[in-house]
């Protein structure tokens, strides 16, 4: 079966978010949304999508948020997840930017919704660069179900570094402190006091008479006062580099990293996906850089591990709960032993369906093994009722299986059908009605004919080992006849 946080889910919207180079304006990002809003337009037409919303410059001034709701469910053939599909492609040849289509979810979880989010570790960003260009390329040859994957971690923002020659500077009696002083003043001006006006602060700023500085050239042609008291140009003893750095850069359990995001396919499950990226991490990557899921995938992989721990809690209440109602272990063990042959049935029913194991369908999971206990305590409880009347132990377990199998099947046929409208439901949320359903029908359903098989078999194996309830009762009133016949003794002795 399967394994996913959230099942595929059709909400009912798309959203894109689009990112251009770094240091574009508002108009240039204008005219890349009007790009993407061209290819939803026909899907306007097509009755598929209702509207289309767009937010330019939300974030940052390089970024575009479009969210387009679709039609109803009924009034569209596709689903979201095949929309979306469509248009990956078209949306990733628009030249200028880069654009992601993203689906919303249940549980409201950002950038979720088929697609594996992880991250590469290490101890330098040039070197986890180079790591995540040759695990991009590994992904790309050995794991085709992720489709297109990206490297978030893109050298795009201009940076303007100046280094500074200090032996040179100390030759000609320049302090560092001037050099910085003059750069502030001259680039974004120097605040050198403030004025108090009627309970105003106003700041005093030094600024350059000569206007802004526009190229990176200008900054040679600036002079610099040195300790003689000459004018020395910053070209004496500065140099300037100008590169390309990344304009974000993530960290992730303590360390640095880069993050990468791959689509998954239709028919690929986040657990299958996240296990193949593991196993490939382990053969591509180099000593020192690690692999960290995020987002949706980081939180599969802590539910998966807390739904193991609840469902060992939900059974040890049920048993501790069982023993206390019946004053005994052994009728709460027979009980208990039947619930793993139901969950077994219910991910059988997730299989036939094609349905996956996912949070929705683990609440159904930890909801069964109730009410496969009710079921086993009908049963339980007739028998030892009857064995408390002097009957044999196959008597008993034989009448009780007969008498209680009207009350089962009536308590699992209003259960079943109870479950039927989350199965044939429809709208927004269907999938994970479904998951919950589907655990309930089919795992319920199935489940019955283990209580109705599994425990008389359980009762007739272990109950011979113990006696029946009124024999403790009974022992109990001989015990306390012969002490009062003790008493009545001791009272009557000679005295």
């Amino acid at each position: 079966v399967d394994r996913e946080l959230l099942p595929k889910e059709d909400r009912g919207a798309i959203i894109i978010y689009m990112q251009g180079p770094d240091g574009v304006g508002l108009d240039y990002m204008d005219r890349q949304s009007a790009k993407a809003e061209a290819l939803l337009q026909p899907l306007v037409e097509r009755g598929e999508v209702s509207n289309i919303f767009a937010i330019v410059g939300r974030w940052d001034l390089n970024r575009v948020y479009l969210l387009a709701p679709l039609t109803h469910w009924s009034e569209r053939s596709r689903t979201q997840k095949e929309i979306a599909k469509s248009l990956r492609g078209p949306l990733k040849a628009i030249p200028g930017a880069t654009a992601r289509v993203s689906t919303p979810n249940s549980l409201n979880l950002r950038r979720s919704g088929g697609r594996l989010e992880f991250t590469l570790t290490g101890g330098n960003y040039s070197a986890i660069a180079s790591a995540a260009d040759a695990f991009l390329a590994a992904i790309h040859n050995r794991l085709p179900n992720l489709d297109d994957p990206e490297i978030e971690y893109q050298q795009t923002q201009p940076q303007l570094s100046i280094k500074v020659d200090r032996q040179r500077a100390e030759d000609l009696g320049i302090a560092v402190e001037g050099i910085t002083a003059t750069l502030r003043a001259m680039v974004d001006g120097l605040e050198v006091a403030e004025l108090n006006v009627n309970d105003r602060t106003i700041p005093v700023r030094i600024e350059s008479a000569a206007g802004a500085i526009n190229d990176p050239s200008d900054l040679q042609n600036l002079f610099v006062r040195a300790s003689t008291g000459k004018l020395v140009p910053l070209s004496a003893f500065i140099t300037l580099d100008e590169v390309g750095v990344a304009a974000e850069l993530d960290r992730a359990g303590q360390k640095r990293a880069i993050e990468i995001d791959a689509p998954l396919a239709p028919d690929y499950s986040l657990q299958q996906a996240m296990a193949d990226v593991e196993a490939l991490a382990d053969e591509i990557l180099p000593p020192g850089i690690g692999l960290h899921f995020i987002r949706e995938a980081a939180t599969l992989k802590e539910t998966s591990h807390d739904v193991e721990i609840t469902f060992a809690v939900a059974i040890l209440i049920v048993f501790l709960v069982l023993a206390a109602q019946f004053e005994s272990v052994f009728s709460a063990v027979v009980i208990v032993l039947t619930v793993p042959f139901g969950l077994a049935a219910a991910v059988f029913a997730l299989k036939i369906t094609d349905t996956s194991l996912n949070i929705y369908s683990q609440i159904g999971l930890v909801m069964l093994v109730g009410l496969m206990a009710k079921n086993g305590i009908l049963v339980v409880e007739f028998a030892d009722q009857l064995r408390d009347r002097g009957q044999s132990v196959k008597d008993a377990v034989r009448e009780a299986a007969i008498t209680r199998l009207r009350p089962v099947m009536m308590t699992m046929l209003s259960t079943v059908l109870g479950a039927l409208p989350l199965i044939l439901g429809s709208g927004p949320g269907v999938e994970a009605r479904a998951a919950i359903g589907w655990v309930v029908f089919g795992g319920l359903g199935l489940a019955t004919i283990f209580t109705l098989v599994l425990i008389p078999v359980l009762y007739f194996l272990l109950a011979r080992f113990r006696a029946p309830r009124i024999q403790a009762g009974q022992r109990l009133t001989e015990q306390l006849r012969q002490s009062e016949n003790m008493e009545d003794v001791e009272y009557l002795s000679p005295s």
